[in-house]
């Protein structure tokens, strides 16, 4: 064993304290370190090669979709930001303002953008003339700024990476389409490859994107019970159009304003794939999104061709699975726990015992459990358990998310599920926005959507009692 090698550190039980917990995880299992400034991050190469994953798959769906990628500055005019009136007011607390160029005060402030509608809206603005030029549809990779009083990596931090979607067409109904078709491949992305179940609705009218007219979501449960807001779809309508004067020519020769629509996901998922699927343990990667998805780990690799079949072995899988091998002098104890931290889906371990039966050891991060596998049937078996592991961990999310969410009636059985046991909480809404916030202030919970699949669990809304409009889901949140 190399001198001053230790064992990788446990993190902090979640059940003793899950922030620490989560503190723990993202620090070990090398995601991410601190910048220099309050509340920026550094993402590590490990971190970073899973949000390339992440946003590899994102990115083939917006193409699929038929989205260009395009790039905008970093800076904004305060001019420019000022134009849309219920915009500016929504994100005024959090903007970062440059004052100086060099030792000169400049004549007019920049805003460091906390996200980039009025840019496309003055693009769009000199860019469209007649139908011809519709549709629009881009999609922008960039880093946003937004100056956070409470940060924590990935899931507030004063600087963080996104894709945001922003798009121009002829009608209200082509913009709607556009609106919920982007919802779905967030939804489809979340569950399908982060293996994270998603609740899809739309936002309350408090709860709204600045200068929309009105936003979906998709919502999911962390482990401890709270929500954190996953990807959001906001449809514009003309608003944008009218303050940038974004207007073509249709068919029959009329001046027409364009219906808008921006969508967006973060670095935040970072967060939910951690909050999800981690444990005591550190951190778990479903396999479609883990940049390796096994990790061949060689015991008593000093032995005479050990080390070969090694390489070998991952010369056969590479083909079918996103295979490495850990050939350092490190102890296999240290490689076994460090892996466990890091979550790689499945370790491969092999030794001379192993090589003289022709088999593997496959151990399963999610659940610990191992099996024998002939060599010769590995190509068939490797795959086949990475969906299973895949599957697993939907489902194991899928089963606390419905232990956690409860059904109310009253504001004190709402009070009461709540400090019990966290979770989402249905309960029905007369639509008031006094209900609404009086809700927060007595529960700290908030409205997080109002799903597209609506439940009738009462007739009366849960704060006043009057007739209820729809059910609404409910929960603290990050």
């Amino acid at each position: 064993m190399a001198k001053n090698k230790q064992f990788v550190e446990k993190v902090t039980a979640m059940e003793d304290d899950f922030g620490q917990w989560y503190t723990d995880v993202v620090k070990q299992a090398e995601l991410v370190d601190y910048g220099p400034v309050r509340g920026t991050m550094i993402i590590k190469p490990y971190g970073f090669a899973i949000w390339e994953n992440i946003q590899s798959e994102f990115d083939r769906q917006f193409k699929e979709t038929g989205h260009s990628n395009v790039y905008f500055p970093l800076f904004i005019p305060k001019s420019m930001l000022q134009k849309e009136k219920d915009h500016i007011e929504g994100f005024a607390p959090e903007v970062a303002w440059v004052t100086h160029g060099g030792d000169e005060e400049l004549e007019e402030p920049i805003v460091v953008r906390p996200t980039s509608e009025v840019l496309f809206g003055d693009y769009y603005s000199k860019n469209i003339h007649s139908y011809r030029d519709l549709p629009k549809l881009y999609n922008q990779w960039a880093n946003v700024v937004r100056w956070e009083k409470t940060t924590r990596p990935f899931l507030r931090s004063s600087e963080f990476l996104w894709q945001e979607g922003h798009t121009c067409h002829a009608t209200q109904d082509e913009a709607e389409g556009e609106t919920s078709q982007m919802l779905e491949v967030y939804a489809d992305i979340c569950e399908n490859y982060l293996a994270i179940p998603v609740l899809k609705g739309k936002k309350t009218e408090k709860e709204k994107f600045a200068g929309a007219e009105y936003t979906l979501t998709i919502e999911a449960l962390m482990h401890d019970g709270r929500a954190l807001q996953s990807g959001t779809s906001h449809y514009l309508g003309t608003g944008f159009a009218e303050a940038f004067d974004i207007q073509y020519l249709d068919k029959e020769g009329k001046q027409q304003y364009v219906h808008q629509t921006s969508w967006g996901v973060s670095t935040r998922i970072m967060g939910a794939l951690i909050m999800v699927h981690g444990d005591n343990r550190g951190l778990v990667v479903p396999p479609r999104i883990a940049p390796t998805q096994a990790m061949i780990v060689p015991v008593a690799q000093h032995k005479e061709g050990v080390l070969d079949k090694a390489y070998d072995l991952r010369d056969q899988l590479k083909e079918i699975a996103r295979v490495d091998i850990d050939a350092s002098d490190k102890m296999p104890g240290w490689k076994f726990n460090e892996y466990e931290m890091k979550g790689i889906p499945v370790r491969i371990e092999m030794g001379p015992r192993d090589i003289e039966k022709d088999q593997v050891v496959l151990v399963r991060r999610d659940t610990g459990e191992k099996e024998f596998v002939a060599m010769s049937e590995l190509e068939e078996r490797l795959p086949a358990l990475l969906n299973e592991i895949q599957k697993g961990l939907y489902d194991k999310a899928a089963a606390h998310r419905a232990e956690k969410t409860s059904v109310t009636t009253t504001l004190d059985e709402f009070k009461q599920k709540l400090d019990e046991k966290g979770g989402f909480i249905k309960a029905m809404w007369c639509g008031e926005l006094q209900c609404e916030e009086k809700i927060r202030e007595e529960t700290s919970a908030t409205s997080r959507c109002i799903p597209f699949e609506q439940e009738e669990v009462s007739d009366k809304c849960v704060c006043c009692g009057k007739d209820a409009k729809e059910m609404v889901v409910w929960a603290r949140a990050y």
